[in-house]
């Protein structure tokens, strides 16, 4: 046993939490161990609506402080990351008989002013009888407000943490499943399975962060053994991809006769990206799938203002994601908190855990300095906070622009066309560069699969991004499975089988 190394931090699961967690200790000079059983971002982290948002309606709830620090988050996530995170401006009809005027400029007073907002444009009124954004809508809506909020690729948020985390010392294990874990003379033993090879081995570690997402109370009564085990409220919140509604480049914000809202998104150039819902779930997260209440409920909602209405049969894709937000009695799901909480068990020469309940992507960052606080008190401090000015990789363009930094990929790669070279910049930045490497033609960059992917891409993100199958590849790395036909999708799984038959017979010889 002595001959197993210790790490100092074991993290269970490789969603956004686990592995901004993961990101910033590794960053700190701390040893760690970062497991998720399937894929990163493959539960709750690549299901979000896509919004960094301080959350306006939040406010409705008196969750000031959660709004507070959602906001002062866009400014700096959009700096770290100016491929995946950029600003986009929501305009809001304003529909008598809902909220109030008055409320929504208080509302919107407040988003504008307690969030310390530098670079992102105030709100301000629009007459939607001149405005373009009346366009697409019924022409009862004759009044809006725009106000500013930031757009997320979340399952590259997710990625590109654990890529840096690795880049900084941290062990990175996909397919690796927590089997048991148990206190031994104060230390962690945590046994894994490597689900793809069947392997177990034992890891050793000082703490364990469980940020297993909705699975983290499972994680804890079938994994840890405790007993406490009611902590996380489930809520399934569904989304409709649609082809695109309008051309005009912001987003809606709807208010629903219910309550309740939902947002119309520009999504993937070609789409429009309608949701969330907000109801109660219970069974295995991984089973979630929209329910034809869920379908019916969005269409109907976005045709009270979409001129043309929307209707099941024009959706493309949809997707599911459970939330596990911390369970604070709210009588309804979307009353319930979105403000994430820690807690902890151990110490004193008793190894120590640390729970994350709830949570949102927008205060991920925040989230893991608040996490690094406790792990500085059980195993001692060593870096100090630093990920609030830092880069994420291929980020490191801000100050230049993205268009600047297309026209540059663009300029050494002439045979890319231009909405290639603006697809691979929006997902890599500057390591696109990387990326394609030496190619000097299309040709260069080997078997195609569908509308500009290449094998070139393909295996970049198997060496570099943990991607596995060919679902990794097209609905979390790329979305091009919005694009590509079944042909060419079973084209890309034949291909993705051969070359992981061929890794696993190379390391067993």
């Amino acid at each position: 046993m002595d001959a197993i190394p210790i790490h100092d931090i074991f993290v269970i699961g490789g969603g956004i939490n686990g592995c901004g967690t993961a990101r910033d200790a590794a960053g700190r000079g701390y040893s760690v161990f970062l497991a998720e059983m399937r894929d990163l971002a493959s539960g709750t982290s690549s299901f979000s609506t896509k919004l960094i948002h301080g959350g306006l309606r939040y406010l409705e709830y008196y969750e000031f402080r959660l709004v507070r620090e959602s906001l002062m988050e866009r400014e700096v996530l959009w700096k770290s990351a100016p491929h995946i995170i950029w600003p986009m401006r929501f305009v809001l009809p304003y529909a008598k008989g809902l909220r109030p005027a008055w409320l929504i400029r208080l509302g919107l007073f407040l988003y504008d002013h307690i969030g310390g907002r530098k670079l992102l444009p105030p709100t301000r009124t629009l007459d939607m009888r001149q405005d373009p954004a009346g366009k697409p809508l019924k022409p009862l809506f004759t009044r809006a407000f725009e106000y500013s909020d930031g757009w997320v690729n979340d399952a590259r948020l997710v990625v590109l943490n654990a890529r840096d985390a690795a880049d900084r010392g941290a062990t990175i294990r996909t397919r690796t499943k927590v089997v048991s874990a148990r206190r031994e003379a104060g230390i962690w033993t945590v046994t894994v399975e490597d689900l793809r090879s069947g392997k177990t081995e034992d890891v050793r570690a000082r703490m364990i962060v469980n940020a297993a997402g909705p699975w983290i109370d499972h994680v804890l009564s079938g994994t840890v053994g405790q007993n406490d085990v009611h902590n996380v409220r489930l809520v399934k919140g569904s989304h409709i991809v649609v082809p695109k509604k309008f051309d005009d480049p912001r987003a809606y914000f709807f208010q629903n006769k219910d309550g309740r809202i939902i947002f119309a998104i520009p999504y993937e150039d070609d789409f429009t990206l309608i949701g969330t819902t907000d109801e109660d779930f219970s069974g295995d997260p991984h089973d979630a799938k929209i329910s034809d209440a869920e379908t019916n409920y969005l269409c109907d909602a976005a045709s009270e203002y979409f001129a043309k209405p929307v209707r099941p049969s024009d959706i493309v894709w949809t997707y599911s994601g459970v939330r596990p937000l911390y369970d604070d009695g709210a009588t309804k799901a979307q009353e319930a908190t979105r403000d994430y909480v820690l807690k902890s068990d151990g110490g004193d020469g008793k190894a120590p855990i640390v729970n994350i309940f709830g949570g949102k992507i927008t205060t991920y960052r925040r989230l893991a300095e608040h996490m690094l606080e406790k792990i500085e008190g059980f195993l001692g401090a060593k870096g100090k906070p630093w990920t609030a000015k830092s880069v994420l990789p291929g980020g490191d363009f801000f100050d230049t622009g993205f268009e600047a930094q297309v026209k540059k990929l663009k300029a050494s790669y002439g045979f890319l066309e231009l909405s290639h070279a603006r697809r691979l910049t929006r997902l890599y930045g500057t390591r696109a560069a990387t990326l394609l490497g030496l190619a000097k033609s299309l040709a260069d960059l080997g078997q195609k699969f569908g509308p500009d992917l290449y094998e070139a891409e393909i295996r970049y993100l198997v060496e570099h991004e943990w991607a596995v199958t060919a679902e990794d590849i097209l609905w979390r790395r790329t979305k091009r499975g919005l694009v590509l036909s079944g042909e060419e999708t079973a084209k890309l799984e034949t291909y993705m089988n051969g070359l992981n038959h061929g890794m696993r017979n190379a390391a067993a010889e």
